[in-house]
């Protein structure tokens, strides 16, 4: 069955609908060069630097592939205790919305949903690793979307200008 409703012509339009398909660990990497002196007990928290990306790919009209890329290092002091490298992807089927509400679909409203299972992914390994589970912090992605957005229009005037 599908959901239908009248356009202002009489004709059916779509409802809009987001749907995920398939979830899946494109790529996953944890690594503890120090072991086993890394999981010695220090007297301060390390330091923490985590990097997020989003990607989006066309697989046909209606579905995308959505790829969240996490990167987590740990350092205590210029020694690396574990880096942690997840790429999970998702398989959305996004039907019935406007053509300039996909993008912010794509790279906000996907890998919102994606996160919570990335993040407990890379929870886990990094307590199988030997530490405690690292919780990333929730993630902005609309903050992300709209600095990427900006930059790519700096990118765009700037080539412009230099044509």
């Amino acid at each position: 069955m599908t959901d239908t409703a009248s356009t202002p012509n009489g004709g059916a339009a779509e409802s809009p609908s987001l749907n995920i398909l398939a979830q899946y660990i494109k790529d996953l990497s944890f690594e503890n060069p120090g072991a086993p002196r890394s999981l010695q007990a220090r007297e301060k928290a390390p330091s923490i630097n985590i990097n997020v990306n989003v990607n989006a790919n066309p697989l046909s009209d209606a579905e995308f592939d959505v790829v969240l890329t996490l990167n987590a290092e740990a350092k205590d002091g210029d020694k690396m205790l574990f880096n942690v490298e997840l790429a999970y992807g998702g398989v959305f089927r996004v039907t019935g919305f406007p053509q300039e509400h996909m993008l912010p679909l794509l790279f906000i409203e996907c890998p919102r949903l994606l996160f919570p299972f990335a993040r407990q992914i890379v929870a886990d390994a990094t307590r199988n690793g030997g530490f405690p589970p690292l919780m990333i912090d929730p993630i902005d992605f609309a903050q992300m979307f709209t600095q990427r957005m900006a930059e790519e229009k700096v990118r765009s005037q700037v080539s412009a200008n230099t044509n």
